[in-house]
């Protein structure tokens, strides 16, 4: 019982970090830099960079999976813990980048225009809801509660890999949009 003692303990992290990290975004989008006096420089570079890191991403969570099916679970366990972190620091830059840089709009039309909101859409949704199930997938690894821990992975595995290629669709479509 002292791995399930490890899952309550947790619990309340899990749920502060998954409140306060879309509420802190959310605050931090609206913030200029230059607003509160500070000459900083667009930091325009950002996006093509936590695009990249979205791919990588990806690759990183289908190479963990397969890690994982040929029973390597310390390569699984190293790419998950590498995943999280390529996703904190994707996080970093996109606060960073949105802090010294006004927001570009999408300039497609059409259909394109539909299609590009409804990927946006989904992917910004997604992104707030994986944040608990990556945190409870992850403790309930880390408590060796690995029956507990499939069956939940089974549903936070697709919807982080559709944010992470999502992420890089986002990107590609609003990339030519940009103001260099």
């Amino acid at each position: 019982m002292e791995d399930n003692t490890l899952e309550k303990k947790y619990n309340k992290f899990i749920i502060v970090v998954s409140i306060v990290i879309p509420v802190v975004v959310a605050i931090l989008f609206g913030v200029k830099l230059k607003d509160f006096g500070f000459n900083v420089e667009p930091l325009s570079f950002l996006p093509p960079i936590y695009a990249t890191t979205n791919g990588i991403t990806a690759v990183v969570l289908i190479l963990a999976v397969m890690a994982i099916k040929k029973g390597n679970q310390k390569l699984h366990e190293r790419l998950m813990t590498f995943a999280i972190a390529l996703s904190v620091a994707f996080l970093v830059m996109y606060v960073a980048y949105h802090m010294t840089s006004d927001s570009t709009k999408y300039g497609g039309e059409g259909v394109l225009r539909y299609v590009y909101f409804f990927i946006l859409v989904t992917h910004i949704l997604l992104s707030i809801a994986i944040i608990p199930l990556v945190l409870i997938t992850y403790v309930r690894a880390l408590a060796k509660r690995f029956d507990r821990h499939r069956k939940i992975a089974k549903i936070t595995f697709p919807l982080w890999l559709y944010v992470a290629v999502t992420g890089v669709v986002v990107y590609l479509m609003i990339s030519p949009y940009y103001v260099h």
